[in-house]
């Protein structure tokens, strides 16, 4: 199992730290996150998670970059593929992308005219964008017809380090009516971020595990990285790479782990049998939670390391 930690407090300076504090105490990822203008007791500044990526890149040279998570809806398509494509190429190839559809509360959405507001059409807006993000790391000319996104010549002639960016949508998890569409959008990529259907409440080893073999026993029904969600097929955003190609599929995990090391490593440990493969170290409560008691968790390092 990898081992992130989400910096969600601090200013850019403490971000910045935290991310060589992360490097240098064992830990595998350094996540930021994906905001503009929120209110209430999250009104504070927030900063562009790509210029944060590509500060944290300049001070380490291991760890995995991403943000929990980018709220893709809110992205033009060709910004954010330039922008994830600059941060990857400064890291070496180190940026992975867990997406989801963006906090609706964010003025990023209800202060813009225009802006998708609805699930629904959020979710449509992910996948258009997410088959976008594909295209441009072609090389090729590409055009683009879609529901929600049109466009037409682009071309992106330098690929990502790696030929492509590993895209870990949030995915919502009901063992009693498996949310099909929903878990087919991670199928078609490269992760999973899991969230329990309707509530805040943590997954345990039991919800996980039945996650993991819902989507082993549906891996093959899903043919391409990227198809649409909007009944267009193929022909609407081109015929992107087969998931059945060998690369490896993540289950990322968002928790606390306990203080107490025994316990901290059997937290792991029924995780890892469970299926995770990332587990991200998650504290957000504005009211607890500081860049300095960020910084002591990191300096207690994973269990093991």
């Amino acid at each position: 199992m990898k081992f992130g930690f989400i910096s969600s407090f601090g200013t850019l300076d403490e971000h910045v730290s935290l991310a060589a504090e992360i490097e240098d105490h064992g830990w595998d990822g350094f996540f930021t996150w994906d905001a503009i203008n929120l209110s209430g007791e999250w009104a504070m500044p927030v900063y562009d998670p790509f210029a944060v990526l590509t500060a944290a890149a300049c001070v380490t040279e291991r760890i995995t970059l991403g943000a929990m998570v980018f709220a893709v809806p809110r992205h033009r398509p060709w910004e954010l593929a330039q922008r994830a494509l600059t941060v990857d190429r400064i890291s070496g190839g180190r940026l992975v992308l867990p997406v989801g559809v963006g906090v609706a509360e964010d003025r990023g959405f209800t202060s813009v005219p225009g802006q998708a507001t609805s699930l629904k059409d959020r979710a449509a807006q992910l996948d258009e964008i997410l088959a976008w993000l594909e295209k441009s790391w072609s090389g090729e000319d590409f055009e683009f017809q879609g529901e929600h996104i049109s466009t037409g010549p682009f071309r992106f002639p330098e690929p990502p380090v790696k030929g492509r960016i590993p895209v870990w949508p949030v995915g919502v998890w009901d063992a009693a009516r498996p949310p099909v569409k929903n878990l087919q959008r991670a199928l078609r990529w490269d992760g999973i971020v899991p969230q329990l259907r309707g509530t805040a409440d943590d997954l345990t080893p039991d919800d996980v595990a039945g996650l993991v073999d819902w989507l082993k026993a549906h891996r093959s029904d899903v043919t391409s990285a990227g198809e649409p969600s909007s009944g267009d097929g193929p022909s609407a955003a081109g015929e992107p790479e087969n998931p059945q190609d060998g690369r490896p599929f993540e289950v990322i995990l968002q928790g606390k782990l306990s203080t107490d090391p025994g316990k901290a490593a059997e937290q792991v440990s029924a995780m890892a049998d469970a299926g995770v493969t990332w587990w991200i170290e998650s504290w957000w409560d504005p009211t607890k939670d500081t860049a300095e008691s960020l910084l002591e968790k990191v300096r207690q390092r994973p269990p093991g390391r």
